[in-house]
């Protein structure tokens, strides 16, 4: 049994608030003007009375979020897949951990495949840093996700991290809800994804055992997602110049909304989702370790290693190789077309850069920091295959 903590503030919304909280949520204008930004042909008023009679979060998402992904996968990406279902046990819940590529859509497109597969969705960890806006925070909690408290003072993170760490043992063993969570708290803007230590400690403090035990008690199922193409590429190759120029650099709340929106409306190419096998045996190999500390580092690094070899390769991750290597040694996996595509490419991305009079020395760090993005994937899975 769960120890008895609150999670009230940020937990979904039961079925039982579903029809009050929904009917609060349309009456907000940020609301509408999301909405018609997003679905700019919606008749706005009908889409209000619909939303209003959807009695809970699982119609919700299969009545309005489903169509709704299906439009932006059918206008953004050129197919989305997913793999490994069969690593799955149909009535079981698992703890979902994925790299983080997109802010809005990596969980959002998991449970698409899940949705189309006649699969049961994941509730989804987001950060409450995102959540600008009362209504959103109220969109999200009717859709099945629960709150991460990335703004705590020092002070208080503990225990937040504990709440974290109980509602998600809570939602896996009480309630047969699986979660979504990613393994790092923001994305790698260099795709050199890594497990952050943090959140293995955070999701091993409820339970009442050993590191080990507890979790395992929480399933964890590693899950590869590969982007063809990143909208957000510019914007990161940006923020790593002006980092560069200004260490002190931060990233501004209007930053954060640019990337939301870009990453949800602009060309994604193709993407895939695969979700690799429960690490629990794995774990098992480390139930006799007794240094903490060491049982961390070691499951960040089994993550890794599961999360790098799942993902899957596509020509311009081998050209990004080659050109940021100047080596011919993947030319088998592309042909000269598809090497000035991609220059082309990144050249237009560049352009897009909403920086003044950019000297080319800056232009070419941004590029050279493009290349990084799209080769870490592969550079990733050979190390993880030991094929470096």
């Amino acid at each position: 049994m769960v120890e008895e903590i609150d999670f009230k503030d940020i937990q979904p919304y039961s079925d039982s608030e579903f029809k009050a909280r929904m009917a609060e949520l349309v009456e907000e204008p940020g609301f509408e003007h999301a909405v018609r930004f997003v679905m700019p042909d919606v008749n706005f008023p009908e889409f209000v009375e619909k939303l209003k009679m959807i009695p809970d979060n699982e119609t919700f998402q299969r009545e309005v979020m489903l169509p709704f992904l299906q439009l932006l996968v059918s206008k953004t990406t050129d197919g989305v897949t997913i793999g490994g279902l069969e690593n799955l046990e149909r009535g079981k819940s698992y703890t979902f951990m994925s790299n983080h590529r997109d802010i809005v859509l990596d969980a959002s497109f998991l449970n698409y495949g899940f949705l189309i597969n006649n699969w049961p969705t994941s509730e989804v960890a987001i950060g409450n840093n995102l959540l600008i806006f009362d209504w959103i925070t109220d969109l999200v909690k009717l859709n099945k996700s629960f709150i991460v408290k990335r703004d705590v003072k020092m002070t208080k993170a503990l225990e937040a991290a504990r709440q974290l760490s109980a509602y998600i043992h809570y939602d896996i063993n009480e309630r047969h809800q699986s979660v979504w969570i990613a393994q790092r708290e923001g994305r790698a803007k260099d795709s050199n994804d890594r497990t952050q230590e943090s959140l293995v400690k955070m999701l091993a403090l409820a339970g009442g055992g050993k590191v080990v035990e507890n979790l395992q008690s929480i399933d964890i199922v590693p899950v590869s997602i590969t982007y063809e193409y990143d909208p957000n590429d510019h914007l990161k190759a940006r923020e790593f110049l002006l980092k560069k120029l200004d260490p002190e650099f931060r990233k501004s709340q209007h930053d954060d909304l640019l990337s939301m929106e870009t990453g949800l409306l602009q060309h994604k190419g193709r993407v895939h989702f695969e979700i690799g096998k429960c690490i629990n045996q794995d774990l098992s190999k480390l139930s006799s370790e007794t240094d903490k500390i060491e049982v961390v580092r070691r499951v960040c690094n089994l993550i890794d290693r599961h999360i790098h070899l799942g993902y899957k390769i596509y020509p311009i991750n081998y050209i990004a190789y080659d050109l940021l290597h100047s080596t011919d040694r993947f030319a088998e996996h592309y042909t000269s077309k598809e090497v000035e595509d991609f220059k082309a490419y990144l050249e237009r991305k560049l352009d897009m850069v909403r920086l003044e009079n950019v000297p080319e020395e800056d232009r070419s760090f941004m590029r050279e920091m493009m290349l990084v993005m799209y080769s870490n994937p592969l550079k990733n899975k050979l190390e993880a295959a030991g094929n470096n």
